[in-house]
């Protein structure tokens, strides 16, 4: 029986890589069979030939029901063993790959991701994004290590050769999707060497240097090769400002007596008088600070005109008026009753916008030892700038052996080749009101939310339901299925609309009646983004050059939006032709009886 399963893996596989890449249905038959060969729970195991990877969706994850249905989708379940063998033959290894990495990439599927990847059933090999792929692809790797660290001789070289696949993996599509650096030296950078070098007097280890980069500003540049696994940038706990640096001061015990205040407001106030300490441990750091973060809370009215019709202009007024309600509450009457602590100087608008600035685009949520989620700056890890395809992934623990902050590549970073992390899965428009930059590349989670009602009508009891409470849309160009009731718009909001027009009605048929509720769908949507794009109007790009640094960034955020609006309506509009060609044919079908 053993005997029978490989050679029905080893067909697969060798069938797999003739099946033509357009025949997906061949593909995904021919990757369920190989799964059920090689990844079922068996009843004779021979572990003398044979070790497995398990996959599996842990019950805590919050999208688990939707996951599990994805699985279930393409035949698999929650938990996944995927058995490999010594013996096996020239084009196992990549259709292994193939199923594993299918696995892999929903389980660590975002909300973003997972909405827009519901119902595509149709795909063997999903690209979700550059952040899942490499979390799916060092996912494995660490499921490989593991099994490396407790497997016999005999599957040693069967785990390596599997383990430099994946790692070949990450490093073509870091290849693929690296930007070309190009430094800037007539910057001085003496500040920044000196904040290096003082780190590094107090414990830091890094293979970073900083440099100023065309279009970034400040970045941090690897000085040798590093590969996957490596250290780029280690820092201890003793000097990364949190709370509890600043609970013997003077100022800590003032501000925790007002009711409600947060543990981020009294650090942010902290960090308006201690960057003019000339005493501070920290002196050096606040020094290589910039006198201007230059994020959209600094927006100038010039540049917020400019986002008329988006509704970033709503999210920078409401996040400014927030932050206007927040010192006024505390200014001056903090500085009037406690001027030593509170030196007006010290205490203006500005710089308290200046601070929020700092706090906003520098700190980092860290997770210490005894578990506690605490907002931090974190010393020359400011410097590593944000990208779509990041170097390091996960840098938020700190690892309690070495009581310190790793920050450990998750791709490799070539020698002279800029060193980034993921700030988060962020829209542009969080980019830019906390950041103040809009990522190189097409952005995923660039998405425009639509205000309607998410929560299902009552519809027929047979057709299925997304459960989702929220609907939004992205660049329809970063669909690959635009057939007829896909048109590159994710699923769950048109399945929503479907039944909002006609809740009993089974749609995605060719009858004439479910066509028609389609092509309703489709011109009511339509009309939705071509009003958007109205309302945001026409950009003047001619004397772009000629404006400032935030009219320039509101400009090309309002292209990106009417970009994602105009895929929309497009899109739209090619579903509406292709709904008009099937009525066509239904209604000359009924017309010869």
């Amino acid at each position: 029986m053993r005997g029978q399963r490989f050679k029905l893996a080893t067909f697969c596989a060798s069938l797999l890589s003739l099946a033509p890449s357009h025949f997906l249905p061949l593909k995904f038959l021919l990757l369920a069979l190989l799964a059920a060969s090689v990844g079922r729970e068996r009843r004779i195991m021979d572990t003398d030939e044979e070790c497995s990877i398990v996959l599996e969706l842990p019950e805590t994850d919050p999208f688990f029901d939707k996951k599990k249905k994805l699985l279930r989708s393409k035949g698999f379940s929650p938990k996944e063993r995927i058995y490999l063998r010594s013996s096996s033959k020239p084009g196992w290894m990549s259709a292994t790959v193939e199923v594993l990495l299918q696995i892999a990439r929903i389980i660590q599927l975002n909300e973003v991701e997972l909405y827009f990847a519901e119902d595509d059933v149709c795909m063997s090999m999903e690209f979700y994004s550059l952040r899942n792929e490499l979390e799916a692809l060092n996912s494995i790797v660490l499921l490989i290590d593991i099994s490396l660290s407790s497997c016999s001789d005999l599957h040693t070289n069967i785990l390596q050769g599997l383990r430099q696949t994946i790692l070949d993996l990450i490093s073509d599509l870091g290849d693929k999707n690296s930007v070309k650096v190009v430094v800037e030296k007539d910057h001085s950078c003496n500040q920044e060497e000196r904040l290096i070098e003082w780190g590094e007097s107090n414990g830091v280890k890094t293979e970073l240097k900083i440099a100023y980069i065309e279009g970034a500003g400040r970045g941090a540049i690897a000085r040798k090769d590093l590969k996957v696994g490596d250290i780029a940038l280690e820092i201890p706990v003793s000097i990364i400002i949190s709370e509890e640096l600043i609970q013997e001061t003077e100022m800590y015990g003032v501000l925790k007596e007002i009711d409600g205040i947060s543990s981020e407001t009294i650090l942010l106030l902290w960090s308006m008088k201690e960057k003019y300490n000339s005493d501070s441990k920290f002196k050096i750091y606040f020094d290589a600070l910039p006198e201007k973060f230059n994020t959209g809370l600094s927006f100038s009215i010039q540049a917020i005109t400019v986002l008329d019709g988006t509704l970033l202009l709503e999210e920078i007024m409401q996040a400014r008026q927030h932050l206007h309600a927040q010192y006024d509450e505390l200014f001056p009457a903090l500085c009037n009753t406690f001027p030593d602590i509170f030196p007006p100087e010290l205490y203006t608008w500005e710089k308290f916008l200046w601070a929020c600035e700092l706090w906003y685009s520098n700190s980092m949520k860290i997770k210490y030892s005894d578990g506690k989620l605490k907002t931090c700056l974190i010393p020359i890890a400011g410097f590593l700038n944000h990208s779509l395809c990041p170097h390091v992934l996960h840098y938020g623990q700190v690892d309690p052996a070495k009581n310190s902050l790793k920050f450990r590549l998750s791709r490799p970073c070539r020698s002279g080749e800029e060193c980034c992390l993921s700030y988060g899965n962020f829209s542009s428009s969080h980019l830019i009101t906390f950041y103040g930059f809009l990522p190189q590349g097409d952005n995923p989670y660039d998405v425009i939310p639509l205000d309607i009602d998410g929560t299902d009508v009552d519809s027929n009891e047979d057709i299925p339901r997304s459960n989702w409470t929220s609907h939004m849309v992205r660049g329809t160009w970063l669909s690959r299925d635009h057939k007829i009731f896909y048109y590159g718009l994710p699923s769950p909001l048109l399945d929503h609309l479907r039944r909002c027009r006609s809740p009993m009605l089974r749609t995605k048929t060719f009858l004439q009646e479910s066509l028609e509720n389609e092509l309703e769908v489709l011109e009511n949507l339509k009309d939705i983004f071509d009003e958007m794009m109205g309302n945001m109007g026409e950009i003047d790009l001619d004397d772009r050059e000629n404006c400032y640094w935030d009219e320039k960034l509101a400009m090309d955020f309002k292209n990106t939006q009417r970009r994602i609006a105009h895929s929309v309506s497009t899109s739209c509009l090619a579903g509406m032709d292709m709904l008009k060609n099937e009525l066509y044919k239904c209604m000359a079908e009924d017309i010869l009886g």
